[in-house]
């Protein structure tokens, strides 16, 4: 992994390990991939979580490669989730999220991220911990979402992009905050895309 961290090219004027663009391609493919509802969306990620977990762990934030760790597991467990729910029209199947599970993903969200930020300031884990912790458990809950076929995986997804662009820029990670600005774009086209086939879903069900 030192050969992929230590080598690497020059992109918009700024160095970028091989690490970090290997990385960030494969986690942009996932988002491409989602929208579509493949399976291969699934060891897609798990190729991106080990590459920017040695670039995280580089960066010194902590809660960025502490992420790819319960991504990995994350993206276990959706691989075998999707395989679980499919449908032969519709494919992966997908719904809106109820208003009970609407109110525990704030909560998660919220409470997730106050309790990660005072462990990596504890911990001296992350030079920003707030954004740092806000990402890490927006990724957790995006991914778990993303695993039970739920639509609004898509809009917590675009939140950690709000804040993972400017932590990204203030890193030095110029690539990686490309990648991030991309990712808004296409987060925005999956989630309309999702909520058209729920709804398609919920009206054959009906019937």
């Amino acid at each position: 992994m030192r050969f992929f961290l230590d080598h690497g090219v020059t992109l918009l004027g700024q160095w970028t390990s091989y690490a970090e663009l290997i990385g960030q391609i494969c986690a942009l493919a996932v988002v491409f991939l989602a929208k579509y509802r493949t399976l291969w969306t699934w060891p897609v990620q798990v190729a991106a979580t080990v590459m920017l977990f040695s670039v995280y762990i580089s960066a010194h934030l902590g809660g960025l490669a502490a992420r790819q760790v319960i991504i990995l597991l994350i993206s276990i467990y959706g691989w075998w989730a999707w395989t679980r729910h499919r449908d032969p029209v519709f494919g992966v199947v997908v719904r809106r999220s109820t208003p009970r599970e609407l109110l525990v993903i704030v909560a998660a969200l919220a409470l997730g991220t106050v309790a990660t930020a005072l462990l990596l300031d504890a911990l001296d884990a992350s030079w920003a911990p707030w954004p740092d912790a806000a990402i890490f458990v927006g990724t957790v809950v995006a991914f778990a979402l993303q695993g039970r076929g739920l639509v609004e995986f898509w809009l917590v997804w675009l939140a950690v992009d709000a804040v993972g662009v400017p932590l990204q820029i203030a890193s030095n990670l110029w690539f990686s905050a490309l990648i991030y600005t991309i990712f808004a774009g296409l987060v925005i086209w999956g989630w309309l895309s999702w909520t058209r086939d729920a709804k398609r879903a919920k009206a054959a069900v009906s019937t």
